[in-house]
């Protein structure tokens, strides 16, 4: 069993450190992951693509992830559980938990209904979910007690309608300056090019096989159609910035 976090709190600041604390307090003993601290900042629909492709492999049946990208904290948007696949999400109801549920096998949903005595509004990853995720690692089921006092809802309630299951978008930047989309590499071939800000970019399967300083696309480690430069960083040498189009074209 394990608790792994996925927000855009950052590493700085006292928030992601307030949230481990409550983790700690009333989960004693189980593993705290980081996974994400820098998901795209008020952005849920980017971020949720991200999902799938980081939070299933390599973490095992049973992990519970505290999924927190909440532009609308404290306003009428509900908190939900979702468990995808054998693995719990704990998040706000904004389409951030969209693609792993509308790729998932297998999923069910719980609008979390609890609420502390006390309780920021806002501040729910610490307040809300990070409680509700602690008792999951515990074994407490939904419905059991609190804080999982829930009511079961539709987990297609967690899909936003005119989503699709991938996102032809630049949606995360990593520390080199790579960027990262939301489409999967298995149903993009590689003998296309793909286009994104007017430039035209090719193939290749990693850095070394292009020349330094060259742009391409590849298929990242975990899966997803990502832009980079050999040596350098995508992200400036493109001027690219989360929510540019991608587009294709033949080579």
């Amino acid at each position: 069993m394990m608790l792994v976090l996925s927000t855009d709190f950052g590493l700085e600041g006292p928030y992601l450190g307030q949230v481990r604390a409550v983790l700690a307090a009333k989960a004693p003993g189980i593993p705290v992951i980081d996974l994400f601290a820098d998901l795209p900042t008020y952005q849920p629909r980017a971020a949720s693509f991200l999902l799938p492709a980081y939070t299933r492999t390599p973490f095992p049946i049973g992990t519970v992830h505290v999924c927190v990208v909440d532009p609308g904290v404290g306003t009428e948007r509900r908190a939900v559980i979702a468990r995808v696949d054998g693995r719990w999400y704990v998040a706000p109801d904004n389409g951030l938990l969209h693609a792993v549920v509308a790729t998932g096998q297998r999923a069910e949903a719980w609008e979390v209904l609890w609420r502390p005595d006390q309780a920021s509004a806002t501040f729910h990853g610490r307040d809300i979910f990070a409680p509700v995720a602690a008792a999951l690692a515990c074994g407490v089921k939904p419905g059991q007690t609190a804080p999982l006092q829930v009511k079961e809802i539709p987990a297609q309630d967690l899909c936003r309608p005119d989503w699709s299951t991938s996102l032809a978008e630049v949606i995360y930047f990593d520390r080199f300056g790579n960027a990262m989309t939301g489409l999967r590499g298995d149903a993009c071939p590689a003998d296309r090019l793909l286009t994104v800000r007017g430039r035209s970019l090719p193939y290749a399967r990693t850095f070394g096989l292009v020349g330094p300083g060259q742009p391409f696309w590849y298929v990242n480690s975990n899966g997803l159609v990502e832009i980079a430069v050999n040596g350098g960083s995508a992200q400036n040498l493109l001027g690219l910035v989360v929510g540019d189009r991608i587009n294709w074209k033949p080579a």
